[in-house]
């Protein structure tokens, strides 16, 4: 095989290595390749780190979560993260969280369809940017899941706290990418603008996660002193902090730290996979009737069972899964593999930077049949066969894979299911426009301009 060089540049559809400045990266985006990088991430898989936010740990003198940690110290927190966050009896208990929230956004909808829309034959019809209202779901889920408490901003008049989150969040994530080949420690020491937005916008995050973390200390200390557990009256489900803090298996500032990411993660992640989702519904109507079909029979058997209504709906996954394909929030999933490795007959030594491009991926006539087709419905064949590219299950990463995939995957697939489940019970989807939509790219993939999408009552 071909040994790749410094100064060596190969531009082909499947394959790719660049040098930008001192880092070299080899691009791919086979599922066999792939899958090879999987087979070679080690006990500790390892991706680039955002050099950014972890200064600003350092410098903050704030721990790290599992997002920037590596070797055995990230592998031991890891292990006790997902017994709480992605084992199916974590998802049993906090999917009646999110079904909860998820219900009560349709419901104030349904009531501002009702009365601000316009009349029609079989009902009322409004059109709408639905992205700021996707944004309050996801922050109010991810706050009733984590700290298991809701944060009322479905009211009338949202707290300026949390609408001040939303915004140090979006800053947060528009100032990562130009600080990503800075130094940040020289940007901190001269106090340079973009260096101190970015600074502050995560300072706004912390203090909105420690104000949740303290009242939910309080309320777990109560508890405990009146001789219950975490979860509150009768075994009820108090959140993820409360789990964390009754085993007490992580130090308070460790779950402080993970919360936090989580937290900061969980929420334009998953409004703008919504976005998507509802335009790519809106778009293609034959596609929506579909799954709305099988959505009403698994609700009718279900019987208000979140849990079973989206065991008998498979297409509901497979909506989120061709959103993610599509559309991927980020565009890239790295590993440095631990020990060499050939990929399209090149030799590529241990410790180089590997990327999974997963926008190209998603959209490749060598992974996928009629890739410009919105079908949720491939994913039930495709799933686990091998198919055109090869690589078996590796065609849908948008979160990930092996043991470092997303740990707020769990948290994000029933979120976004469960949100399109009650909205797909409760309109009908439509949109001026079946064009494709405009992207572009700050640390996530998200639309040129948010799409307008018009909900008519059933």
């Amino acid at each position: 095989p071909n040994v790749l060089r410094h100064g060596w540049t190969l531009n082909t559809d499947l394959y790719h290595w660049e040098r930008l400045g001192t880092q070299s990266t080899v691009n791919i985006l086979l599922p066999s390749d792939i899958s090879e990088l999987f087979r070679s991430e080690g006990l500790h898989p390892r991706r680039m780190t955002l050099q950014p936010w972890a200064t600003h740990r350092e410098t903050r003198q704030h721990s790290k979560g599992v997002f920037l940690k590596n070797g055995a110290e990230w592998r031991a927190d890891r292990l006790l993260l997902n017994r709480e966050v992605m084992m199916a009896p974590a998802v049993r208990r906090f999917l009646p969280l999110l079904d909860e929230v998820a219900r009560d956004f349709c419901c104030q909808l349904a009531t501002r369809v009702e009365k601000d829309g316009g009349k029609e034959e079989r009902g009322h019809s409004l059109t709408i940017d639905p992205s700021p209202d996707l944004f309050r779901f996801a922050l109010e889920a991810s706050c009733h899941v984590l700290y298991g408490e809701r944060i009322g901003l479905f009211s009338t008049s949202p707290s300026q706290e949390s609408q001040k989150f939303i915004f140090a969040v979006e800053r947060m994530l528009a100032t990562t990418p130009p600080l990503l080949y800075l130094p940040p420690r020289l940007l901190w020491r001269l106090g340079a603008p973009l260096w101190t937005q970015h600074a502050t916008a995560w300072d706004i995050i912390f203090s909105h996660a420690e104000k949740r973390i303290q009242r939910g200390v309080q309320r777990l200390r109560s508890t405990q002193a009146a001789g219950g557990g975490s979860g509150g009256a009768e075994g009820e489900f108090t959140g993820i902090l409360g789990q964390l803090m009754d085993k007490g298996q992580l130090s308070l500032e460790l779950i402080r730290a993970n919360i936090t990411e989580l937290m900061a993660g969980g929420v334009d992640t998953t409004a703008v996979p919504l976005q998507f989702a509802l335009y790519e519904l809106g778009r293609n109507p034959a596609v929506q009737e579909q799954v709305r079909v099988q959505v009403k029979a698994a609700w009718a058997r279900a019987g208000g069972d979140a849990h079973k209504a989206l065991q008998g709906a498979p297409l509901l996954k497979g909506l989120v899964k061709e959103t993610l394909r599509l559309y991927p929030v980020g565009i890239t999933v790295q590993r440095y593999p631990v020990r060499d490795i050939i990929i399209q007959n090149y030799h590529i030594p241990a410790g180089t930077c590997v990327q999974a491009c997963l926008y190209p991926l998603g959209r490749s006539r060598d992974v996928f049949q009629d890739p410009e087709r919105f079908d949720p419905g491939r994913w039930g064949t495709q799933e686990s066969g091998e198919g055109p590219g090869g690589g078996g299950g590796f065609r849908s990463l948008a979160f990930g894979f092996g043991a470092r995939q997303c740990v707020g995957r769990r948290i994000a697939e029933n979120e976004m299911q469960l949100l399109l489940m009650h909205i797909l019970l409760s309109f009908r989807l439509s949109v001026s426009s079946s064009e494709e939509l405009s992207t572009k790219y700050t640390l996530i993939l998200q639309p040129e301009t948010p799409p307008r999408i018009t909900f008519s009552t059933l």
